[in-house]
C-alpha cells in the first residue's frame, strides 16, 4: 500500500550478506562501549579469591588508563544432579547473584578510579572470560586462584582458562 510501512521487528537477527567481508558483520554483532575497548576483563563473584583478582585489575586499569570489564557468570547445573538421568544436560539456574554484586560494585569507594561495567554472561565461565575478552578486545582477563578440592577434582578456571586463552592471563593467588 502507498504510504504505508511495515516497520521492522526489533528482534530480528542481522543477516549476513554473502558478499560481504564476515569480520564487518561480526563486530557489528558486539557493540561494545569504545571506553571499554583494549580493557581489563575480570571474573567476579564476590568470593575473596576474586575480590582480590578484582583489586588488582582495578590497578591494571588504571595504570593503563583503560576501562574495567567485570564479568559474572551464572550457574549452570547438570540436570543429573535432580533427576539421575544419563546424558549430561545443562539447565540455567535463577542467579540474582549478579544484581546484588552490581548494587555492592556501585556503592564500592575503590571503584570510582576506573570507568567500569558489569556483565552477566551463563554457561562455561571459561569460554565466557574468553568471549567477553574477545568482543572488547581485552588486554588481559585476571581471575583469582581456586582453592580447595572443587578445584582439585574438576579443574580450576584459572588453570582451564590459561591454557585455552587467545589473550594473557593473569591468576591472582
Amino acid at each position: 500500500m502507498a504510504g504505508h510501512e511495515i516497520p521492522e521487528p526489533a528482534d530480528r537477527k542481522q543477516v549476513a550478506d554473502p558478499y560481504s567481508d564476515p569480520l564487518t558483520v561480526e563486530e557489528t554483532r558486539h557493540s561494545c562501549d569504545p571506553a571499554f575497548r583494549h580493557g581489563v576483563v575480570v571474573g567476579f563473584d564476590g568470593s575473596m579469591s576474586s575480590e582480590r583478582a578484582l583489586a588488582y585489575a582495578i590497578g591494571m586499569a588504571s595504570r593503563s588508563g583503560s576501562g574495567l570489564i567485570i564479568v559474572h557468570v551464572a550457574n549452570r547445573l547438570p540436570t543429573t544432579v535432580w533427576a539421575g538421568c544419563e546424558p549430561p544436560v545443562f539447565v540455567d539456574v535463577p542467579d540474582h547473584r549478579t544484581e546484588v554484586l552490581g548494587l555492592e560494585l556501585a556503592c564500592a569507594e575503590y571503584l570510582s578510579e576506573v570507568p567500569w561495567v558489569l556483565v552477566e554472561r551463563g554457561g562455561d565461565i571459561c569460554h565466557e572470560l574468553e568471549e567477553v575478552g574477545r568482543e572488547y578486545s581485552a588486554d588481559a582477563i585476571v581471575v583469582g586462584s581456586t582453592h580447595g578440592i572443587v578445584g582439585r577434582i574438576f579443574g580450576s578456571v584459572a588453570g582451564r582458562l590459561a591454557r585455552r586463552a587467545k589473550r594473557p592471563v593473569i591468576v591472582i593467588p
